[in-house]
């Protein structure tokens, strides 16, 4: 990374393009009809994007492609690793509900985290699409986008994987557990 600026350095960049690539080929179920030439030179024309693509590979989300809008012209990356990205986890749904805390803070909260990152946190919607292209969080869970209804009287939802069906639970928007943290999405 250079600095403080949100840009990799032209080894890092490199070496991520060739990370992304390889998870790419192996696994074309993802993406099928998609080209990895296509999706590389929409990278290279908006390598602002490369550095979110690098924090969720950092914090262990494996982004791959799940998509593309016809639209918008716009390649859809999501976190597909097996399980929540360890290093998202352990944390509240939103910055109000760890300030509400009074003892045992986390560290950080999803939403804040997302904002950091230049990612979008998943809508129940997108998490039931990612499922479509495999079996995650069979053994944690995502905090999801939270409707504000439910948000304003302290609640926040999450999504997991169980006997092969997803499911969407409520909790305290405070809550936070080792095996809870969040998926992402970014659009290029």
């Amino acid at each position: 990374m250079n600095g403080n600026k949100k840009e990799l350095s032209p080894e890092h960049h490199k070496e991520l393009l060739g990370a992304l690539k390889a998870r790419f080929e192996k696994n074309m179920n993802r993406h099928n009809g998609l080209e990895w030439a296509e999706v590389q030179a929409k990278l290279e024309a908006h390598t602002e994007k490369l550095w979110s693509l690098n924090e969720m590979e950092r914090t262990g989300g494996e982004p791959d492609v799940v998509g593309h809008d016809k639209k918008t012209d716009e390649y859809i990356f999501c976190d597909c690793s097996k399980e929540s990205p360890n290093g998202r986890r352990n944390v509240c749904y939103d910055r109000e509900a760890m300030e509400s805390r009074k003892e045992h803070k986390p560290e950080n909260d999803a939403v804040d985290m997302t904002d950091a990152m230049g990612i979008e946190l998943l809508t129940e919607k997108e998490y039931r699409e990612l499922q479509k292209h495999g079996s995650f969080d069979t053994k944690t869970s995502s905090w999801v986008k939270t409707p504000f209804r439910i948000r304003r009287l302290g609640g926040a939802i999450f999504c997991d994987r169980r006997y092969d069906t997803v499911f969407v639970y409520h909790n305290s928007a405070e809550s936070y557990y080792a095996t809870r943290g969040f998926r992402g999405t970014l659009s290029l």
